[in-house]
């Protein structure tokens, strides 16, 4: 049985049914302004034509889709209204998901059928990277949490050695889990954390590492070499790691989310995002135009408090949810 089977499986209809609920829910700051916006701006008209394309590009400027991706979507529907030579505001809806879904396809977004790959060798070792504030150590909780619950021996790194709080704040989800965190308090070595967390989970036969790193943005160049002195002291006891660099955004940021993706992008390789705090903004086209703009495959969304409440990425899913009526 492969590390991440559990994904895979079909859940239950009642818990389907939870996931989706929870996402319409945290997504519905976002489908409101959208849909109320659209709503007007096809208001008596009959056909998309530039009027409507105008009001088109303004509305999903300000759900913070991105200036570049934006463009890259009006783009599309016109050739879609020139080929088709008529599309009706009714039909307007329907272009638009399926427009926003072959966006997010073309980006390699993750579905939960390619969301991890196999380890040659456990454990699976994710880096965790992000400012402070954006949820990044409760996102650890949370993965950490459901990988636990699912029979996954897990163990945490608490290598964001430049903050107290998110020391004492990963402890403390391990407490509530039940899974260790090596940590050598504040203002030690980063890198030493890592070598003696991914040390344990050899010894212990783990399946999953987690490491928080320092949540800081200070130079690009102290980032970098922190980072990639921890990636040297994981890869003495296992040459592929980490098999996994998570950049944690803050949706609700929006536009400050892109810049602080940039920053991360150039200091380290990303491999894949976590967008927390949906539920909270209007801004969660965020997710389109970070998706498109990096390429870097957007892998966990947070819409609400609960553990179960950061959901493995489904680009079917979530533009469902998105355009869903009410």
């Amino acid at each position: 049985m492969g590390l991440f089977d559990f994904l895979k499986k079909k859940p239950a209809p009642e818990e389907q049914a939870d996931l989706e609920q929870a996402l319409e829910k945290g997504l519905e700051k976002t489908k409101d302004g959208f849909i109320s916006k659209m709503g007007r701006a096809v208001l008596g008209k009959s056909k998309v034509d530039d009027d409507v394309l105008d009001e088109l590009e303004e509305i999903l400027l300000t759900s913070d889709v991105g200036v570049a991706t934006t463009l890259k979507i009006i783009e599309r529907i016109e050739r879609r209204v020139e080929r088709d030579k008529f599309v009706s505001t009714e039909e307007l809806d329907q272009v638009l998901r399926e427009e926003v879904a072959a966006l997010l396809d073309e980006n390699k977004s993750y579905d939960i059928e390619n969301a991890f790959a196999e380890p040659k060798q456990k454990p699976y070792v994710i880096m965790v990277v992000g400012v402070n504030g954006v949820g990044k150590t409760t996102t650890i909780g949370k993965l950490a949490s459901q990988f636990h619950q699912n029979g996954l021996k897990v163990v945490l790194g608490a290598a964001d050695t430049f903050r107290a709080a998110a020391v004492d704040q990963l402890k403390l989800w391990g407490e509530r889990v039940g899974i260790p965190v090596i940590d050598h308090g504040m203002n030690t070595d980063p890198a030493a954390v890592a070598f003696d967390t991914v040390k344990k989970a050899v010894e212990m036969q783990a399946d999953i590492v987690i490491i928080d790193t320092a949540g800081r943005l200070h130079t690009k160049v102290n980032l970098m070499t922190e980072l990639s002195k921890m990636k040297r002291v994981v890869q003495k006891f296992i040459p592929e790691a980490p098999h996994e660099v998570l950049l944690v955004l803050d949706g609700s940021t929006g536009q400050n989310a892109f810049i602080q993706a940039q920053e991360f992008t150039k200091a380290t390789e990303v491999t894949a995002l976590a967008i927390t705090k949906l539920d909270g903004t209007a801004k969660g086209g965020v997710v389109i135009g970070i998706s498109d703009q990096f390429k870097i495959p957007v892998k966990y969304i947070g819409v609400g408090e609960k553990v179960s409440d950061l959901q493995v990425f489904n680009k079917t899913t979530f533009v469902d949810s998105l355009f869903a009526k009410k």
